[in-house]
Order: structure tokens, then C-alpha cells, then sequence
């Protein structure tokens, strides 16, 4: 059983607090803190923030810059409370979309307690020397996960454990597999282990800052860019326009932006099939999500250059 405990000196003042647990005589302090998952585009982020959550928060497809917000998703415990941050991949930005999407990047170092910081087997640079020099820098305890092992042979890793770790001397360097599940359970003992004595962040029956409404728009965005090849799924956002839930059925109004009228006639296809399609493999997952009934109604609109932007880049939450 845990408890909310205030201490207090014999004036009054406050001198700490938290949550503690209770077992068998014993008092544990609760622990808790801000792990944050970066790497560069497909490495595998959103596969293992969704296993270390144990919930598909992040969408996942193939293609690189799948991710452009910054998710978070909450692990409860008795005695401690993990913040998971999944992130955008790093890359150099080449419109003001990529800017905003960098700054969460950038924001995620702010506040982590630890840095999950993830490389593919194979990998042999990191990319962005301002961020190599601040990781090299930085006080901020950081697990360096080379993924994707199961893709190589002994050799090829153990050059790469060894790389990495003369890259990131003060990193823990520790191989996995996100994909097959290899290591999970002993990065997450260790990510326990590093977490700092500290009163949980959120309500101990969070899961994420999200709202319903973003998991929607993620999820329709998702299928576009599981369906469209070339520039399609990257001059595409998706906003609710409307959300009513009834009792067995959650009615839904969506619209798709694109950046330029040629992309509106691709993305809707002869006859309005292809977006029927986008929203029948919507409705099906998100019905699963939800475990009701979905009515997804999709409409396309043109909204020019929107990904540079900066009135539209703030109404859709990057700025």
C-alpha cells in the first residue's frame, strides 16, 4: 500500500514529500522522473516507447519522419512513476515544420532525468554535431541502446558496442532488440534503477498528455502514410473538427490538409476510393482504440505551403 507523506519540522515548515510504500515494515521512497526516448529517423523510437508503455501510443510505419510531436506515455508502479517521451528523429530541417518538430527534440533535454539515446546496428555517425557535442557534454545519466541486433552478426556488434562506447564514454551502451523484445527487461531494471527519488508528476492512473482528439488525427495520419508513396504522406495534417460520444457509437468529423491542389486529386483518388479506403483501416483500428463503434466522416482541404507556415504551424500544435 503506498502513501502521500508531508514531513514537516516542529515549525511547520515543509521539508519534503512523496508518495511511499509500505511492506512489511519497510518504507520505500517513490521514485520517479522524465526518460526520453531520441535518435535519428527509424531507429526504432516509437517501437519501443509502445513496449516500454505496454499501450500503441506512437504510430509506426516504415517511413522516416513518421513522429512530428513529442508523446508522452506514463508507466505507474506502487513506488515509482516513469514518464516515457517518444520524439521525432533528428535531422536537419529544411521548412519550418522540421524546425518545430526539431524543437521537441531540443525541449526533451530540458527536463529528462535519463536519455534513452537509440543507434541501429550499423550505424556509424550520429549526425548532428551540435547534439553529439551537448550528449558528450551533458550531465544527464544516458542508456546509448544500439537496435536492431537482431539484423547483424557477433562481430559487426561487438565493433558496434565498441564504437559507441568510445563516442559516449560516459554512456551505458546496451544491445536490443525493440522488435523481438530482446533486453526489454533488463533496460527496464535499469531504467528503474535511475530514476530519482521524487513524488510522481502525473495522476498515478495517467497514460499520456494527449488527448483523445491527437490519437485520432495520429491514427487517420498513420494510414495515409502507410498508403501514399513520395510527398503525399509529408504534406499532409489532420485535425478533429469534431468528436461526439454517444453512448455505443463515438461520431467523428476529420480533415485532411494538403499543401497544394494536384495532392487534394491524389489523395481522394477517382471516385473518392482511395480516401474511403484511409478511413475504413482508420475506423477499424480506432474502434479497437476506443472498444466502441466509430463513424469517421474524412473531408480534404488545401491549405497552402501550411508546413511554412507559422500561423497554421502553431494552430497545429508545433510552434
Amino acid at each position: 500500500m503506498s502513501f502521500f507523506v508531508e514531513k514537516k519540522d516542529e515549525k511547520g515548515i515543509l521539508l519534503s514529500k512523496g508518495y511511499f510504500q509500505y511492506k512489511k515494515g519497510v518504507e520505500m521512497k517513490h521514485r520517479s522522473g522524465f526518460v526520453n526516448i531520441i535518435g535519428h529517423p527509424n531507429v526504432g523510437k516509437s517501437t519501443l516507447m509502445n513496449l516500454l508503455v505496454g499501450e500503441k501510443l506512437s504510430i509506426i510505419t516504415p517511413k522516416a519522419q513518421t513522429t512530428r510531436h513529442r508523446i508522452l506515455g506514463i508507466v505507474n508502479e506502487d513506488n515509482y512513476q516513469i514518464v516515457y517521451s517518444d520524439t521525432p528523429g533528428i535531422i536537419e530541417p529544411a521548412y519550418k515544420l522540421q524546425e518545430g518538430m526539431m524543437k521537441f527534440v531540443y525541449n526533451s533535454l530540458e527536463d529528462a532525468d535519463l536519455l534513452l539515446l537509440m543507434v541501429e546496428c550499423g550505424q556509424k555517425k550520429f549526425g548532428n554535431e551540435d547534439l553529439l557535442t551537448f550528449l558528450k557534454e551533458t550531465e544527464i545519466p544516458i542508456i546509448l541502446l544500439v537496435n536492431k541486433i537482431d539484423l547483424s552478426d557477433q562481430s559487426i556488434l561487438e565493433a558496434q558496442l565498441k564504437h559507441w562506447a568510445e563516442v559516449f564514454p560516459k554512456a551505458e551502451v546496451l544491445p536490443i532488440s525493440a522488435l523481438h523484445k530482446f533486453q526489454i527487461d533488463v533496460l527496464k531494471k535499469r531504467i528503474v534503477e535511475k530514476l530519482p527519488e521524487c513524488p510522481p508528476y502525473y495522476p498515478k492512473d495517467a497514460l499520456t498528455d494527449k488527448s483523445e482528439r491527437f490519437f485520432v488525427e495520429e491514427k487517420i495520419r498513420e494510414k495515409i502514410l502507410l498508403h501514399y508513396e513520395q510527398e503525399i504522406p509529408y504534406a499532409t495534417e489532420v485535425v478533429v473538427e469534431s468528436f461526439k460520444e454517444e453512448e455505443d457509437i463515438i461520431r467523428i468529423r476529420a480533415i485532411i490538409y494538403v499543401a497544394r491542389d494536384s495532392q487534394k486529386g491524389i489523395l481522394i483518388g477517382k471516385g473518392g476510393h482511395k480516401l474511403k479506403g484511409i478511413g475504413m483501416a482508420a475506423r477499424k483500428d480506432l474502434e479497437i482504440f476506443f472498444e466502441k463503434q466509430i463513424y469517421l466522416d474524412l473531408f480534404v482541404k488545401v491549405n497552402k505551403d501550411w508546413r511554412n507556415d507559422e500561423k497554421q504551424l502553431k494552430r497545429f500544435g508545433y510552434l
